[in-house]
Protein backbone atom coordinates (compact mmCIF):
# COMPACT_ATOMS: atom_id res chain seq x y z
CA UNK A 1 0.00 0.00 0.00
CA UNK A 2 1.58 3.62 -0.61
CA UNK A 3 1.20 6.08 1.79
CA UNK A 4 -1.04 8.67 1.45
CA UNK A 5 -1.07 12.77 1.54
CA UNK A 6 -3.94 13.27 3.69
CA UNK A 7 -3.43 16.25 6.35
CA UNK A 8 -5.32 15.73 9.36
CA UNK A 9 -8.03 18.59 10.46
CA UNK A 10 -6.53 20.41 13.33
CA UNK A 11 -8.29 19.51 16.76
CA UNK A 12 -11.59 17.74 14.70
CA UNK A 13 -13.47 14.38 15.90
CA UNK A 14 -14.63 11.92 12.66
CA UNK A 15 -17.54 11.53 14.61
CA UNK A 16 -18.30 15.11 14.16
CA UNK A 17 -17.96 14.47 10.08
CA UNK A 18 -19.81 11.13 9.89
CA UNK A 19 -23.04 11.18 12.48
CA UNK A 20 -26.28 10.27 10.79
CA UNK A 21 -27.58 11.22 13.49
CA UNK A 22 -28.26 15.08 12.66
CA UNK A 23 -27.74 17.70 15.16
CA UNK A 24 -30.63 18.23 17.43
CA UNK A 25 -30.25 22.30 16.94
CA UNK A 26 -32.21 22.94 20.07
CA UNK A 27 -33.26 26.84 21.69
CA UNK A 28 -31.38 28.69 24.32
CA UNK A 29 -33.43 29.05 27.46
CA UNK A 30 -34.45 32.08 27.85
CA UNK A 31 -37.28 33.43 30.87
CA UNK A 32 -38.50 31.51 34.24
CA UNK A 33 -39.32 27.62 33.68
CA UNK A 34 -40.22 25.37 36.57
CA UNK A 35 -39.49 21.21 35.57
CA UNK A 36 -39.94 18.21 38.01
CA UNK A 37 -36.06 17.63 37.39
CA UNK A 38 -33.43 19.54 36.40
CA UNK A 39 -30.06 17.86 34.35
CA UNK A 40 -27.01 19.93 34.21
CA UNK A 41 -24.90 18.74 31.09
CA UNK A 42 -26.50 16.49 27.71
CA UNK A 43 -23.85 14.08 27.82
CA UNK A 44 -24.87 9.62 27.85
CA UNK A 45 -25.68 10.33 31.68
CA UNK A 46 -27.79 13.39 31.53
CA UNK A 47 -29.51 12.35 28.60
CA UNK A 48 -29.96 8.77 29.52
CA UNK A 49 -31.28 10.17 33.25
CA UNK A 50 -33.87 12.50 31.05
CA UNK A 51 -35.26 9.64 28.87
CA UNK A 52 -35.53 7.19 31.88
CA UNK A 53 -37.11 9.54 33.80
CA UNK A 54 -39.66 10.29 30.96
CA UNK A 55 -40.36 7.05 31.09
CA UNK A 56 -41.66 6.96 34.41
CA UNK A 57 -42.80 10.27 33.47
CA UNK A 58 -42.18 12.98 35.19
CA UNK A 59 -40.85 15.87 34.04
CA UNK A 60 -37.40 16.56 32.51
CA UNK A 61 -35.42 19.72 31.52
CA UNK A 62 -31.55 19.08 30.25
CA UNK A 63 -29.76 22.46 29.99
CA UNK A 64 -26.45 22.19 27.52
CA UNK A 65 -23.40 24.80 28.02
CA UNK A 66 -22.62 24.31 23.99
CA UNK A 67 -24.55 21.17 22.02
CA UNK A 68 -25.46 17.95 22.62
CA UNK A 69 -22.18 15.57 22.82
CA UNK A 70 -20.04 18.56 23.17
CA UNK A 71 -18.22 17.01 25.79
CA UNK A 72 -16.55 13.06 26.34
CA UNK A 73 -20.01 11.49 25.08
CA UNK A 74 -18.76 13.25 21.28
CA UNK A 75 -15.68 12.40 20.91
CA UNK A 76 -14.87 9.21 22.70
CA UNK A 77 -13.69 5.93 20.94
CA UNK A 78 -17.25 4.57 20.92
CA UNK A 79 -16.77 1.11 23.00
CA UNK A 80 -19.13 -0.19 24.50
CA UNK A 81 -17.37 -2.58 27.34
CA UNK A 82 -19.69 -4.04 30.04
CA UNK A 83 -18.65 -4.38 33.41
CA UNK A 84 -16.50 -1.64 35.28
CA UNK A 85 -12.67 -1.20 36.06
CA UNK A 86 -12.64 -3.40 38.67
CA UNK A 87 -13.04 -7.79 38.29
CA UNK A 88 -16.42 -9.01 39.53
CA UNK A 89 -14.41 -10.65 42.94
CA UNK A 90 -12.87 -7.46 43.23
CA UNK A 91 -16.35 -5.38 43.48
CA UNK A 92 -18.33 -8.33 45.84
CA UNK A 93 -15.19 -8.02 47.96
CA UNK A 94 -15.77 -4.35 47.94
CA UNK A 95 -19.28 -3.66 48.53
CA UNK A 96 -20.50 -6.82 50.71
CA UNK A 97 -24.44 -7.31 50.37
CA UNK A 98 -25.09 -5.01 46.83
CA UNK A 99 -21.85 -6.47 44.78
CA UNK A 100 -22.92 -8.97 43.31
CA UNK A 101 -26.43 -6.36 42.19
CA UNK A 102 -23.42 -3.99 41.21
CA UNK A 103 -21.92 -6.77 38.76
CA UNK A 104 -25.06 -8.15 37.16
CA UNK A 105 -26.64 -4.56 36.41
CA UNK A 106 -22.82 -3.51 34.79
CA UNK A 107 -22.15 -6.65 33.45
CA UNK A 108 -25.61 -5.55 31.55
CA UNK A 109 -24.61 -2.30 30.61
CA UNK A 110 -23.99 -3.22 27.04
CA UNK A 111 -27.53 -4.25 26.87
CA UNK A 112 -29.27 -1.38 28.04
CA UNK A 113 -27.07 0.62 25.36
CA UNK A 114 -27.55 -1.77 22.41
CA UNK A 115 -31.16 -2.20 23.43
CA UNK A 116 -31.84 1.76 23.45
CA UNK A 117 -30.35 2.07 20.01
CA UNK A 118 -32.90 -0.49 18.90
CA UNK A 119 -36.01 0.58 20.63
CA UNK A 120 -35.64 4.59 19.29
CA UNK A 121 -34.28 3.50 16.25
CA UNK A 122 -31.02 5.30 16.73
CA UNK A 123 -28.93 5.58 13.70
CA UNK A 124 -25.19 5.14 15.08
CA UNK A 125 -24.08 2.41 13.32
CA UNK A 126 -23.82 -0.05 16.01
CA UNK A 127 -21.45 -3.29 15.93
CA UNK A 128 -21.94 -5.79 18.49
CA UNK A 129 -19.16 -8.29 17.70
CA UNK A 130 -17.27 -7.87 20.84
CA UNK A 131 -14.67 -6.62 23.04
CA UNK A 132 -10.81 -7.74 22.67
CA UNK A 133 -8.49 -6.97 25.75
CA UNK A 134 -4.82 -8.18 24.13
CA UNK A 135 -2.60 -9.17 26.21
CA UNK A 136 1.17 -7.61 25.84
CA UNK A 137 3.20 -9.97 27.61
CA UNK A 138 2.73 -13.64 28.78
CA UNK A 139 3.19 -12.00 32.71
CA UNK A 140 -0.23 -10.18 31.61
CA UNK A 141 -2.03 -13.37 30.68
CA UNK A 142 -2.75 -13.92 34.62
CA UNK A 143 -4.96 -11.12 34.64
CA UNK A 144 -6.22 -12.41 31.69
CA UNK A 145 -7.23 -15.34 32.98
CA UNK A 146 -8.19 -14.23 36.26
CA UNK A 147 -11.10 -12.02 34.76
CA UNK A 148 -12.23 -14.25 32.56
CA UNK A 149 -12.86 -16.88 34.80
CA UNK A 150 -14.87 -14.87 37.23
CA UNK A 151 -17.04 -13.24 34.27
CA UNK A 152 -16.99 -17.33 32.94
CA UNK A 153 -18.39 -18.39 36.86
CA UNK A 154 -20.99 -15.68 36.49
CA UNK A 155 -22.50 -16.79 33.38
CA UNK A 156 -21.26 -14.50 30.92
CA UNK A 157 -19.87 -14.69 27.48
CA UNK A 158 -16.51 -13.89 27.92
CA UNK A 159 -13.74 -16.22 26.37
CA UNK A 160 -9.94 -16.74 26.48
CA UNK A 161 -7.73 -16.26 23.21
CA UNK A 162 -4.83 -18.01 22.17
CA UNK A 163 -2.19 -16.06 20.45
CA UNK A 164 -3.11 -17.23 16.98
CA UNK A 165 -7.00 -16.49 17.92
CA UNK A 166 -5.84 -12.62 18.82
CA UNK A 167 -3.89 -12.70 15.69
CA UNK A 168 -6.94 -13.60 13.20
CA UNK A 169 -9.21 -11.72 14.89
CA UNK A 170 -7.35 -8.52 15.33
CA UNK A 171 -4.71 -8.88 12.19
CA UNK A 172 -1.96 -7.94 14.71
CA UNK A 173 1.28 -9.95 15.63
CA UNK A 174 1.87 -7.91 18.55
CA UNK A 175 -0.03 -9.78 21.44
CA UNK A 176 0.27 -13.06 23.42
CA UNK A 177 -3.42 -13.78 23.53
CA UNK A 178 -6.19 -12.28 25.54
CA UNK A 179 -9.54 -12.58 25.83
CA UNK A 180 -12.89 -11.35 24.01
CA UNK A 181 -16.16 -10.22 25.89
CA UNK A 182 -19.10 -10.83 23.47
CA UNK A 183 -21.36 -8.61 25.27
CA UNK A 184 -19.43 -5.66 23.86
CA UNK A 185 -19.66 -3.78 20.46
CA UNK A 186 -19.10 -0.75 19.26
CA UNK A 187 -20.51 2.54 17.76
CA UNK A 188 -20.72 5.73 16.66
CA UNK A 189 -20.65 7.79 19.78
CA UNK A 190 -21.81 11.49 19.14
CA UNK A 191 -24.73 9.93 16.86
CA UNK A 192 -25.63 8.06 19.71
CA UNK A 193 -25.92 11.15 22.40
CA UNK A 194 -28.01 13.10 19.67
CA UNK A 195 -30.00 9.66 19.05
CA UNK A 196 -30.90 9.59 23.26
CA UNK A 197 -31.56 13.28 23.03
CA UNK A 198 -33.82 12.89 19.82
CA UNK A 199 -35.43 10.03 22.06
CA UNK A 200 -36.18 11.54 24.96
CA UNK A 201 -37.25 14.92 23.67
CA UNK A 202 -40.08 12.56 21.62
CA UNK A 203 -41.17 11.42 25.09
CA UNK A 204 -41.46 14.65 26.33
CA UNK A 205 -38.00 15.88 28.01
CA UNK A 206 -36.90 19.60 27.42
CA UNK A 207 -33.83 20.32 26.44
CA UNK A 208 -31.72 23.64 25.23
CA UNK A 209 -28.37 24.00 24.08
CA UNK A 210 -26.30 27.12 24.41
CA UNK A 211 -27.35 27.11 27.85
CA UNK A 212 -24.71 27.39 30.58
CA UNK A 213 -25.66 26.93 34.43
CA UNK A 214 -23.68 29.84 36.07
CA UNK A 215 -24.98 29.00 39.32
CA UNK A 216 -26.79 27.14 41.80
CA UNK A 217 -29.17 28.24 45.00
CA UNK A 218 -30.86 26.15 47.05
CA UNK A 219 -34.07 26.72 47.62
CA UNK A 220 -36.98 25.68 50.52
CA UNK A 221 -38.53 23.95 47.28
CA UNK A 222 -35.61 22.64 45.65
CA UNK A 223 -33.24 24.46 43.29
CA UNK A 224 -32.92 27.74 40.94
CA UNK A 225 -30.40 27.36 38.52
CA UNK A 226 -29.39 30.68 36.90
CA UNK A 227 -27.55 31.38 33.22
CA UNK A 228 -27.56 33.98 31.01
CA UNK A 229 -31.18 35.28 30.02
CA UNK A 230 -32.86 32.02 31.67
CA UNK A 231 -33.89 30.67 35.49
CA UNK A 232 -34.83 27.35 35.74
CA UNK A 233 -37.10 26.24 39.30
CA UNK A 234 -36.72 22.73 39.72
CA UNK A 235 -37.68 20.25 42.77
CA UNK A 236 -34.69 18.14 42.28
CA UNK A 237 -31.13 18.43 40.63
CA UNK A 238 -28.76 16.07 38.88
CA UNK A 239 -25.61 17.58 37.58
CA UNK A 240 -23.89 14.89 35.00
CA UNK A 241 -21.07 16.80 33.76
CA UNK A 242 -18.44 14.73 34.88
CA UNK A 243 -14.93 16.02 33.80
CA UNK A 244 -16.61 18.75 32.23
CA UNK A 245 -17.54 20.22 35.59
CA UNK A 246 -16.01 23.49 35.58
CA UNK A 247 -16.48 25.97 38.25
CA UNK A 248 -20.44 25.24 38.57
CA UNK A 249 -19.90 23.12 41.23
CA UNK A 250 -16.08 23.47 42.97
CA UNK A 251 -16.31 20.49 45.38
CA UNK A 252 -17.05 18.10 42.12
CA UNK A 253 -14.62 19.59 40.24
CA UNK A 254 -12.07 18.49 42.91
CA UNK A 255 -13.49 15.28 43.71
CA UNK A 256 -11.71 13.99 40.12
CA UNK A 257 -8.54 13.63 38.04
CA UNK A 258 -8.70 15.10 34.96
CA UNK A 259 -7.19 13.57 31.94
CA UNK A 260 -6.81 14.26 28.45
CA UNK A 261 -6.95 11.51 25.90
CA UNK A 262 -6.24 11.78 22.39
CA UNK A 263 -7.24 9.85 19.41
CA UNK A 264 -6.48 9.72 15.65
CA UNK A 265 -8.18 8.44 12.58
CA UNK A 266 -6.70 7.34 9.47
CA UNK A 267 -8.20 7.70 5.80
CA UNK A 268 -10.97 5.17 4.78
CA UNK A 269 -8.41 2.11 3.96
CA UNK A 270 -8.93 0.72 0.84
CA UNK A 271 -11.02 -2.38 0.28
CA UNK A 272 -8.82 -4.93 -0.66
CA UNK A 273 -6.54 -4.06 2.30
CA UNK A 274 -9.10 -3.82 5.15
CA UNK A 275 -9.02 -7.16 6.52
CA UNK A 276 -5.49 -6.85 7.62
CA UNK A 277 -7.12 -4.34 10.50
CA UNK A 278 -9.80 -5.44 13.16
CA UNK A 279 -11.52 -8.23 10.73
CA UNK A 280 -13.33 -9.27 13.46
CA UNK A 281 -14.91 -5.52 13.69
CA UNK A 282 -14.38 -5.93 17.56
CA UNK A 283 -13.06 -3.59 19.41
CA UNK A 284 -9.94 -3.56 21.17
CA UNK A 285 -7.45 -3.04 24.08
CA UNK A 286 -4.46 -3.56 25.72
CA UNK A 287 -3.49 -4.63 29.27
CA UNK A 288 -0.72 -2.48 29.28
CA UNK A 289 -1.46 0.56 31.82
CA UNK A 290 -0.73 2.71 29.52
CA UNK A 291 -2.77 1.32 27.04
CA UNK A 292 -4.07 2.37 23.75
CA UNK A 293 -7.75 1.38 22.45
CA UNK A 294 -8.35 0.85 18.75
CA UNK A 295 -11.63 -0.14 15.94
CA UNK A 296 -12.91 0.26 13.18
CA UNK A 297 -15.21 2.49 11.79
CA UNK A 298 -18.18 2.15 9.31
CA UNK A 299 -16.25 4.75 6.95
CA UNK A 300 -12.78 1.49 6.70
CA UNK A 301 -10.77 4.11 9.02
CA UNK A 302 -8.77 2.42 11.41
CA UNK A 303 -9.04 4.45 15.03
CA UNK A 304 -6.46 4.13 18.13
CA UNK A 305 -6.59 6.47 21.16
CA UNK A 306 -4.44 6.29 24.23
CA UNK A 307 -2.85 8.87 27.16
CA UNK A 308 -2.69 12.55 26.75
CA UNK A 309 -0.84 15.46 27.69
CA UNK A 310 -0.92 16.28 31.39
CA UNK A 311 -1.02 20.07 30.38
CA UNK A 312 -3.58 22.11 28.74
CA UNK A 313 -1.37 21.98 25.74
CA UNK A 314 -1.14 19.13 23.60
CA UNK A 315 2.32 18.99 21.87
CA UNK A 316 2.39 16.91 18.52
CA UNK A 317 4.58 14.50 19.22
CA UNK A 318 2.25 12.85 21.40
CA UNK A 319 -0.23 12.58 18.40
CA UNK A 320 2.85 10.79 16.27
CA UNK A 321 3.52 9.11 19.16
CA UNK A 322 0.50 7.24 18.70
CA UNK A 323 0.93 7.31 15.31
CA UNK A 324 4.02 5.01 16.14
CA UNK A 325 2.59 2.47 18.60
CA UNK A 326 -0.30 2.06 15.45
CA UNK A 327 2.41 0.95 13.47
CA UNK A 328 4.26 -1.64 16.37
CA UNK A 329 0.97 -3.42 16.55
CA UNK A 330 0.14 -2.90 12.66
CA UNK A 331 3.28 -2.57 10.77
CA UNK A 332 1.97 -1.88 8.04
CA UNK A 333 -0.30 0.82 9.42
CA UNK A 334 3.10 3.16 9.03
CA UNK A 335 1.70 3.43 4.92
CA UNK A 336 -1.62 5.00 6.26
CA UNK A 337 -2.68 8.46 6.34
CA UNK A 338 -4.11 10.41 9.20
CA UNK A 339 -6.75 12.34 8.79
CA UNK A 340 -8.03 13.14 12.00
CA UNK A 341 -6.79 14.33 15.22
CA UNK A 342 -8.93 15.19 18.14
CA UNK A 343 -8.48 15.06 22.18
CA UNK A 344 -11.31 14.74 25.10
CA UNK A 345 -11.27 14.69 28.83
CA UNK A 346 -11.57 11.49 31.28
CA UNK A 347 -12.70 11.77 34.98
CA UNK A 348 -11.36 9.36 37.08
CA UNK A 349 -11.98 8.33 40.37
CA UNK A 350 -8.91 7.48 43.21
CA UNK A 351 -10.98 3.91 43.50
CA UNK A 352 -11.88 3.85 39.88
CA UNK A 353 -15.17 3.18 40.05
CA UNK A 354 -17.89 5.61 39.50
CA UNK A 355 -19.61 7.39 42.14
CA UNK A 356 -23.44 8.38 42.96
CA UNK A 357 -23.44 11.96 45.37
CA UNK A 358 -26.56 12.93 46.93
CA UNK A 359 -25.90 16.11 48.63
CA UNK A 360 -28.75 17.98 50.67
CA UNK A 361 -31.69 19.12 49.15
CA UNK A 362 -32.05 16.28 46.44
CA UNK A 363 -29.32 17.09 44.50
CA UNK A 364 -27.74 14.29 42.72
CA UNK A 365 -24.71 13.72 40.98
CA UNK A 366 -23.45 10.41 38.75
CA UNK A 367 -19.80 10.72 37.82
CA UNK A 368 -16.28 9.00 37.41
CA UNK A 369 -16.77 6.76 34.51
CA UNK A 370 -12.83 5.85 34.51
CA UNK A 371 -12.48 5.43 30.50
CA UNK A 372 -16.02 3.65 30.52
CA UNK A 373 -18.02 5.60 29.78
CA UNK A 374 -20.57 5.34 26.84
CA UNK A 375 -22.39 1.81 28.90
CA UNK A 376 -21.38 2.88 32.50
CA UNK A 377 -22.98 6.89 32.28
CA UNK A 378 -25.96 5.21 30.17
CA UNK A 379 -26.35 3.12 32.90
CA UNK A 380 -25.56 5.72 35.73
CA UNK A 381 -28.53 7.77 33.90
CA UNK A 382 -31.00 4.94 35.01
CA UNK A 383 -30.01 4.58 38.36
CA UNK A 384 -30.00 8.44 38.30
CA UNK A 385 -33.87 8.44 37.44
CA UNK A 386 -34.69 5.63 39.53
CA UNK A 387 -32.99 7.37 42.58
CA UNK A 388 -35.34 10.28 41.98
CA UNK A 389 -38.64 7.44 41.64
CA UNK A 390 -38.12 5.26 43.80
CA UNK A 391 -37.20 2.43 41.16
CA UNK A 392 -35.61 -0.95 40.66
CA UNK A 393 -32.04 0.65 40.77
CA UNK A 394 -32.55 3.29 43.09
CA UNK A 395 -29.77 1.10 46.00
CA UNK A 396 -28.01 -0.38 43.74
CA UNK A 397 -24.87 1.79 44.36
CA UNK A 398 -23.43 3.41 47.56
CA UNK A 399 -24.15 6.84 47.79
CA UNK A 400 -21.86 9.58 49.21
CA UNK A 401 -21.06 13.25 49.07
CA UNK A 402 -18.22 14.77 47.60
CA UNK A 403 -14.73 14.34 48.52
CA UNK A 404 -12.01 15.70 47.29
CA UNK A 405 -8.46 14.69 46.40
CA UNK A 406 -5.91 15.71 48.88
CA UNK A 407 -2.89 15.21 46.74
CA UNK A 408 -5.35 17.04 43.55
CA UNK A 409 -3.02 20.12 43.53
CA UNK A 410 0.43 18.24 43.01
CA UNK A 411 -1.49 16.35 40.72
CA UNK A 412 0.69 17.16 37.68
CA UNK A 413 4.27 16.20 39.06
CA UNK A 414 2.71 12.65 40.40
CA UNK A 415 1.06 11.88 37.54
CA UNK A 416 4.41 12.60 35.25
CA UNK A 417 5.91 10.27 38.50
CA UNK A 418 3.05 7.56 37.84
CA UNK A 419 3.54 7.44 34.13
CA UNK A 420 7.18 6.60 34.12
CA UNK A 421 6.22 3.39 37.09
CA UNK A 422 3.35 1.93 34.99
CA UNK A 423 5.90 2.45 31.66
CA UNK A 424 8.65 -0.09 33.40
CA UNK A 425 5.51 -1.99 34.34
CA UNK A 426 4.60 -2.04 31.21
CA UNK A 427 8.13 -3.19 29.85
CA UNK A 428 8.22 -5.86 33.02
CA UNK A 429 5.04 -7.37 31.49
CA UNK A 430 2.55 -6.83 34.09
CA UNK A 431 -0.93 -6.09 33.40
CA UNK A 432 -2.92 -3.39 34.39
Amino acid sequence: MHATTSHPSPQKSVWLDTSREPPLDAAAATGAHHTQVAIVGAGYTGLSTALHLRQQGIEATVLEAGQVGAGASGVNGGQVIPGLKKDPDQLEALFPGRGAAIVERFGHAADLVFSLIEQYAIDCSPVRNGWILAAHAPEAMRTVRQRQAQWTARHAHVDLLTQEDVTRLSGSRAYVGGLIDHRAGTLQPLAYARGLARAGRALGARLFEHSRVDSLSRQADGWRLHGRGFEVRAEHLVIATDAYSGNLLPSLERSLINVSSLQIATAPIPDAFLDAYLPSLAGMSETRKLAVYLRRDPSGRLLIGGRGALREHTPMSLYQELHTRLSTIFPQARHLGIEYRWQGTVGLTIDELPHLHELEGRLLIGTGYNGRGVAAATTMGKILADRITGGELADILPVSGLTSIPWRFARLPLMAAAISYYRVRDRLGFGA
